[in-house]
């Protein structure tokens, strides 16, 4: 899904031409004619607005006065000012007044599109500080997390109901979907934001240490226990105790965990009297717990307590509408991350990524688009950074030339090259028979251009690497732009897979 533009301009002719050239670069467009016009705009848009191109000079509602009106409210998408009357006084006032960058009419095509799409990085990153800040705070929203699509509104409704409470919460869905930052959202929009989010995977915990982990020791209750420890529900006191994957909690540890339920206390191993805490209890687990109750591997007792109010997290395949705008998201950061001038997803990569059914959810995304930024030698991703999801996509392919055949041996003519009175060197290397060489003459015994020697050792390379981009630039000693450039030149892109 595109970003959309807004464009407030009072003259109608320019606004033509910047709606025509926006949209050729890709952006969705929608016009205001005046100031006031594009405030009733933003205020109804809900935060579908990703940028605004804002006009200064306009009657009655200027453009200073719009960005006045709007730089309070930090959720505004970032503005692009424009002028025909330009200077660096008119730019300082507009940016110390929150526009993020400031172009002069007429504005090419080429200023323009680098303009929106450093604005856009410049958003996507503060957005991403702003995310990283509020999680370590406990103060995340629902508002900061990446659900555009109708499929997660139910989610985001069910969660900011629950946060108006103190009830139990059960979130299910499958592996990598994003249920803890779910369980985050309901904790920062909740009377205990900003008390303590304590985190607990019940699957990696040895199943000799759940209980001392989960409610604490004191000293010398077991062999080892040389301290007094706090467990995970005395740390959570105040804030919010989050339970992963509460499926794989052992049997003997629901029976605790049950009482501290029911009653607000825990009994620490060792321990002579139970101790009161006072948590909010979000669980989560992608298994069938119906079935694990069935099964006997689950209390049901329990299960009727942790399941009072149940989320459902539907998989990424289900909110496709979502990895447009997820993508670019962990392209910001990751491009920060690594250091990368990769600003852009290109048209077909985006088509690719939005037709792929995501097994591995949210989490699979992530990683596919780490590994995309590192490969990237340009500064926008194509379909060639994602080879493993284009493999499992019809009509996506990536470029892989033909291997060689295998060389047989050639003939060695006799006696050394002359190069000086004291330097000679052998005409060719002879190549054993089955194995894959370069030959350095033609049957003939003629020497062979460099340029057909070089055409070959690519090709050998890609065959030998199956056509891994990153790998044959690094064999050959040359960068993956240089590669590119040389299979073009020899025609090295006809066959794909």
């Amino acid at each position: 899904m595109a970003k959309l533009v807004l464009i407030v301009d009072d003259d109608p002719t320019q606004r033509r031409i910047l709606e025509e050239t926006i949209k050729r670069l890709g952006y969705d467009t929608k016009t205001a004619q005046g100031g006031e016009q594009a405030l009733q705009i933003l205020e109804a848009s809900k935060g579908a607005i990703a940028l605004v191109l804002l006009d200064l000079v306009m009657p009655d509602v200027d453009g200073m006065e719009v960005l006045r009106r709007i730089a309070p409210n930090p959720a505004s998408p970032p503005v692009i000012v424009q002028t025909a009357h330009g200077s660096i006084d008119t730019a300082i006032t507009a940016m110390r007044a929150g526009a993020v960058d400031f172009v002069v009419k007429p504005t090419s095509a080429e200023r323009l599109e680098v303009s929106i799409k450093s604005a856009l990085k410049i958003e996507a990153l503060q957005g991403e500080i702003s995310r990283i800040k509020k999680k370590a705070e406990g103060t995340l929203t629902f508002s900061d997390l990446v659900l555009r699509g109708d499929a997660m509104q139910r989610v985001i409704t069910l969660g900011r109901r629950a946060a108006a409470s103190n009830i139990p919460v059960l979130i299910e869905g499958e592996s990598g979907v994003g249920k803890e930052l779910i369980a985050r959202a309901i904790q920062g929009e909740s009377d205990r934001k900003a008390a303590p989010f304590v985190v607990v995977n019940c699957g990696a915990i040895p199943e000799n240490l759940v209980e001392s982990t989960l409610f604490g020791h004191e000293k010398g209750s077991f062999t080892g226990a040389v301290d007094k420890r706090i467990g995970k529900f005395q740390e959570a006191d105040g804030g919010t105790l989050f339970l992963d994957e509460i499926g794989e909690l052992p049997l003997d540890a629901q029976v605790k965990l049950l009482r501290a339920l029911q009653n607000g206390q825990i009994d620490p191993v060792g321990s002579k009297r139970p101790v009161h805490v006072n948590f909010r209890l979000i669980s989560a687990t992608n298994r069938d717990m119906i079935q694990q109750v069935k099964d006997g591997k689950f209390r049901e007792d329990l299960y009727y307590r942790l399941n009072v109010f149940p989320i459902w997290v539907p998989p990424l395949r289900e909110r496709l509408e979502d990895v447009p705008e997820l993508a670019l998201h962990f392209l910001a950061r990751f491009a920060a991350e690594e250091g990368r001038r990769v600003t852009s997803i290109g048209a077909q990569a985006l088509q690719l990524l939005t037709s792929y059914s995501w097994p591995g959810n949210v989490r699979q995304l992530e990683n596919a688009m780490f590994r995309a930024v590192v490969l990237c030698d340009g500064n926008e991703l194509t379909v060639t950074e994602f080879p493993q999801i284009a493999a499992h996509v019809e009509g996506f392919s990536t470029a892989i030339p033909s291997a060689p055949a295998p060389v047989e041996r050639r003939p060695v003519i006799s006696g050394p090259v002359m190069l000086g009175a004291e330097h000679t060197v052998p005409q060719t290397v002879e190549v054993g028979k089955g194995e894959l060489g370069i030959p350095a003459v033609t049957d003939k015994g003629e020497i062979r251009s460099l340029e057909a020697m070089e055409a070959d050792m690519i090709r050998l390379a890609l065959g030998r690497y199956r056509g891994h981009m990153t790998e044959v630039a690094k064999r050959l000693g040359i960068g993956r732009s240089t590669l590119y450039r040389k299979m073009r030149e020899f025609g090295l892109e006809e066959r794909v897979s």
